[in-house]
């Protein structure tokens, strides 16, 4: 498995100075819920310190982690693809630091800088499809496991 792609440090220098110019930094004490699956999904964060858990609610009063992202990781991709609605739920593991983007100042960004809009787009997309190899591995793990176990 290849190491996880981080989105400012993947920019070239020119594109990754204009993105970080939209953005503000923030921070969310221990325990914080980010967000919410369902919510309206309007920007992203960049993770500069801290761990942050993605939740899956499984019952009424059960949540899962499905994933835990770190510094320089992306929180929230949903704010790029309709119907813009977080997939998933997200709570800062431990005292988070980050930069913030809101989504329509950096849609207007790539619309007037087509090569970021690109570059930034293939590094979601590429960012997207190791966390979805990495759940995969997890599945089988768990799965096989389990398999295993019943047929032996």
């Amino acid at each position: 498995m290849t190491k996880a792609t981080k989105l400012l440090t993947a920019l070239p220098p020119p594109q990754r100075r204009r993105l970080v110019s939209l953005a503000r930094e923030v921070s969310f004490p221990e325990d914080a819920r980010i967000f919410e699956a369902g919510g309206t999904a309007d920007r992203f964060w960049v993770i500069r310190s801290g761990a942050v858990s993605l939740t899956q609610q499984v019952t009424s009063v059960q949540r899962v982690t499905v994933a835990g992202l770190g510094a320089g990781d992306l929180l929230g991709w949903s704010w790029l693809f309709p119907p813009y609605q977080w997939d998933f739920g997200a709570e800062a593991f431990s005292p988070v630091r980050a930069y913030e983007f809101e989504a329509q100042p950096v849609l207007k960004l790539c619309e007037e800088d087509p090569a970021l809009g690109l570059s930034l787009v293939r590094i979601v997309a590429e960012i997207l499809a190791h966390r979805l190899e990495t759940t995969r591995v997890r599945l089988m793990e768990q799965y096989g496991t389990q398999y295993r176990r019943r047929t032996f």
